[in-house]
């Protein structure tokens, strides 16, 4: 099928969703007819729709912008899924790189096959309808997930492009995307059409108990701005929980705010944010514990992280510990001013309550048993002030995804100078901690949205050759 010209954003956007959900509705409909019964004569497939967009001029309309252009003459292209979640997105990407580079959005179908997994959507259990021998019939009738079109080369700056190829639009195909997506429901309990596109991650569930809290008071307030808040489950009750489960507290535009309970260790850390990676969110922040490590730190103070020593162990094959995360000017200014506005304390009067520094992210929760001059020297020398096992990961994967990130931990404990976690002392520290702590975070998400995300999305993330796509 030849690919279409289209003059606007609209225009480019409406062909990809009827493309696409004609796709959609052709698998589903050969799907139901095997699951009766009825085995098709041949095999059932159908394609992603592209876009394909050849600049007919160079340059961008405003060079702050850090997205929404293209680096060099040429064709570019990209797979797109999902039109129903990714409506508004696609929208403002296609009308950026006419604004910038004039020229036409060609859409039609690309040779990417549709895996009838992501075709049926999160929501369906494949196994749940099918007998033993339908199973073993399924494979060969549609097409299942290929791994090898799913990695994040483009991603890690290791995308090689051939001569005659195309040059990418955009950091993920339609497959690594469709792939996230599912994992999500999976990982966290909700769809990913409820995600918003701010972002916390906690690793102790008293925070999400308060924000489960002020969540549905703030929904209950009509001149908050949230207007419905999602829990795992989505309404239906579950027999266990997920793993990392998800809260959102939503926004009609998608600017609300989702947390999600990571766990603890750098493993949860890396999976979670691989996968809500795809929605392309304006920001994403750690709240959570950590052990403060210098003797003059008190139980409760705040850590505002600006660097971070890796040694989770997690990333070194995608991002290798020795590049530099950087801190991002507006995560730091909004965390800070978020600071002083809920404790009411300003300048340098927050300094008797937090400190600015270097995070230690490590992959042992037992890391105090270790001999203390090896496991001593690297926090000394990096001059770290805490350390967790999370942050470094968020940071890591917020950088090599292009997602602005940042880092507010609140010291629980400090076993380098004899304060243990002990249980009386923990559950007194929650009680006089978590709201604060989480009052902060939200307050710094309510700024970071009025920076809005043409200013907020850093061009410190950009690499040399970066896809055009936000």
């Amino acid at each position: 099928m030849k690919h279409k010209s289209f003059k606007t954003a609209e225009a480019a956007f409406a062909e990809v969703e009827k493309l696409y959900n004609k796709s959609i509705k052709h698998l589903k409909s050969g799907f139901e007819d095997f699951a009766k019964g009825n085995i098709p004569k041949k095999h059932i497939s159908a394609c992603y729709p592209e876009i394909r967009f050849t600049p007919e001029k160079m340059g961008r309309n405003d060079p702050r912008r850090s997205y929404g252009f293209v680096p060099k003459k040429g064709v570019y292209s990209t797979t797109l899924t999902r039109p129903d979640i990714f409506d508004h997105y696609y929208k403002e990407q296609f009308e950026l790189l006419m604004e910038n580079h004039g020229g036409k959005i060609e859409v039609g179908y690309s040779d990417t096959v549709i895996p009838i997994h992501f075709a049926l959507g999160e929501y369906y259990h494949i196994e749940h309808d099918l007998t033993s021998e339908a199973m073993g019939a399924f494979p060969f009738l549609f097409d299942q997930p290929d791994l090898t079109i799913m990695d994040d080369e483009i991603a890690n700056s290791r995308n090689v492009v051939n001569d005659g190829d195309d040059m990418p639009l955009s950091l993920f195909s339609a497959p690594r995307v469709d792939l996230s997506l599912s994992r999500l429901k999976h990982y966290t309990g909700t769809a990913a059409k409820h995600f918003q596109n701010y972002v916390i991650f906690t690793n102790y569930q008293f925070y999400i108990d308060e924000f489960m809290r002020m969540g549905h008071e703030f929904v209950a307030d009509a001149a908050s701005g949230y207007s419905e808040f999602i829990e795992p489950g989505e309404g239906t009750p579950s027999p266990r929980m997920p793993q990392m489960p998800a809260y959102h507290l939503k926004r009609p535009d998608g600017d609300g705010i989702t947390m999600v309970n990571i766990g603890v260790g750098p493993s949860n850390a890396k999976t979670i944010t691989d996968h809500i990676a795809v929605l392309r969110p304006h920001a994403w922040l750690m709240l959570g514990h950590c052990a403060g490590l210098r003797n003059s730190q008190k139980l409760g103070d705040y850590v505002l992280a600006h660097a971070y020593l890796r040694l989770d162990n997690i990333l070194d094959r995608d991002l290798h510990p020795s590049i530099p995360v950087p801190a991002l000017a507006e995560i730091q200014q909004a965390l800070a001013m978020a600071a002083g506005q809920v404790t009411g304390e300003q300048g340098y009067d927050v300094k008797k309550f937090m400190r600015t520094g270097t995070v230690a992210t490590i992959d042992d929760r037992n890391w105090e048993l270790q001999p203390s001059i090896s496991q001593n020297l690297p926090l000394s020398q990096s001059r770290a002030i805490a350390l967790d096992m999370e942050s470094g990961t968020i940071a890591a994967n917020g950088f090599r995804f292009r997602v602005p990130y940042g880092t507010l931990l609140c010291v629980s404990d400090k076993p380098l100078h004899g304060q243990l976690k002990l249980p009386g002392m923990a559950d007194k520290f929650y009680r006089d901690r978590v709201n604060q702590h989480l009052q902060i975070g939200l307050t710094a998400m309510a700024l970071l949205r009025e920076i809005g995300p043409a200013k907020l999305h850093s061009r410190k993330l950009r690499s040399f050759n970066e896809v055009a796509f936000q």
